[in-house]
């Protein structure tokens, strides 16, 4: 496993900005399609306590990636699918 994707999914980091940055950086260096963005998306949700519905996060993650893959819309949807377990 890289060290990005160990840093992404590592629920103990408490530096967030570096944690969301890792995850774009993540997103936007590998060759996989929305569902599997999405999917990853999601696995760093529940790293994290957090839970939302493989629709949503379709959705969110499609929006992400017609931003470009921006840090604000990036953190805009993650705050939007964050929903407590």
């Amino acid at each position: 496993m890289s060290r990005i994707v160990k840093e992404v999914l590592d629920n103990t980091t408490k530096d967030t900005s570096r944690v969301r940055t890792a995850l774009r950086n993540l997103l936007q260096g590998v060759q996989i399609d929305s569902r599997e963005a999405a999917e990853l998306l999601q696995v760093f949700l529940m790293a994290r306590g957090y839970g939302a519905s493989p629709a949503a996060v379709l959705d969110a993650m499609a929006r992400v990636e017609m931003s470009g893959c921006s840090m604000a819309v990036l953190q805009r949807e993650l705050d939007a699918l964050a929903l407590m377990m």
